[in-house]
């Protein structure tokens, strides 16, 4: 007799595989009809009552922060039946929607509109990111920058491809500065504040992050060495980390660890285009 978890466990690993190697083209058009339908119609056509400050200034909501993901939960859970949704704006209203990163079930990780503030002001610089993560383990990712036109998908153990193409890393100009998009200032502590000041130091062009997700995704394409960040939200990260990974780069806390998308992380954390990169920034945010 078949254990029912068992079944359920090897059901789930076969859905998961179909998806991710013969349908993943139907996950690619469900991030991009909810960016079509309900992201772009709003692009600098905001009213005011559709933007909402949650924490401060630096953090804000609209409307089309939260259609897209609803667009989203409903569409990508349609691809996977069993599967859950960790959100940005779900996770603002009840935090306990974290507790499926911890989970057995496969977890879409979304966040509808990354780079909220730059979309408000109507900069094209922002994107939709989602990931496909199960036990902590990242096994695939879209990252969608609608105003852009760019579309970057990578599987676990699969490469990178941006529209459609296979993703070659620009290579690193010998002698230039080592190029790194950090925190905001607002979403640091004192002892984080401490830590990236040690990339204030010869040879580091250090500068603050806009979109994360378009940060991971310029470190992809060799635009940018690493990021140094100091919060640890999975929609944030877990799209832009596989990106990174699966052209040829990694992740490192200053714990010497890597980086975990279920959260528990000792911060500032890099991610960087290559192991030596993400060594000698781990050096610096650490002050050696």
């Amino acid at each position: 007799m078949i254990d029912d978890k068992t079944g359920n466990e090897d059901l789930l690993d076969i859905r998961i595989h179909d998806l991710l190697t013969t349908r993943i083209h139907e996950v690619e058009e469900a991030v991009r009809k909810a960016a079509a339908e309900e992201i772009l119609p709003r692009f600098r056509r905001l009213a005011e009552h559709e933007v909402i400050e949650k924490n401060g200034p630096h953090d804000l909501v609209t409307v089309a922060d939260r259609r897209a993901e609803e667009h989203l939960t409903a569409s990508l859970t349609a691809l996977l039946p069993g599967s859950v949704v960790v959100g940005e704006e779900s996770v603002h209203a009840d935090r306990t929607v974290l507790d499926a990163l911890h989970g057995d079930a496969p977890v879409w990780i979304v966040d509808p509109v990354d780079g909220t503030r730059q979309f408000v002001h109507g900069d094209p610089g922002f994107c939709t990111l989602v990931a496909l993560a199960r036990r902590g383990e990242i096994l695939a990712s879209w990252t969608y920058a609608a105003a852009l036109d760019e579309m970057a998908v990578a599987v676990r153990g699969g490469g990178v491809l941006l529209n459609g193409e296979p993703l070659v890393q620009k290579p690193h100009e010998e002698g230039c500065e080592l190029r790194v998009a950090t925190s905001h200032p607002d979403f640091t502590t004192p002892d984080q504040k401490r830590a990236l000041l040690g990339l204030r130091t010869e040879g580091v062009a250090p500068r603050p992050c806009g979109s994360a997700g378009l940060e991971y995704l310029a470190i992809a394409k060799g635009e940018l060495e690493a990021v140094a960040f100091s919060w640890e939200n999975s929609w944030d990260h877990a799209a832009g980390l596989l990106l990174v990974t699966e052209s040829g780069g990694g992740h490192e806390t200053v714990a010497g660890e890597p980086f975990r998308i279920e959260g528990g992380n000792t911060l500032p954390f890099t991610a960087g285009r290559d192991a030596e990169t993400v060594r000698r920034v781990v050096r610096l945010l650490g002050g050696a």
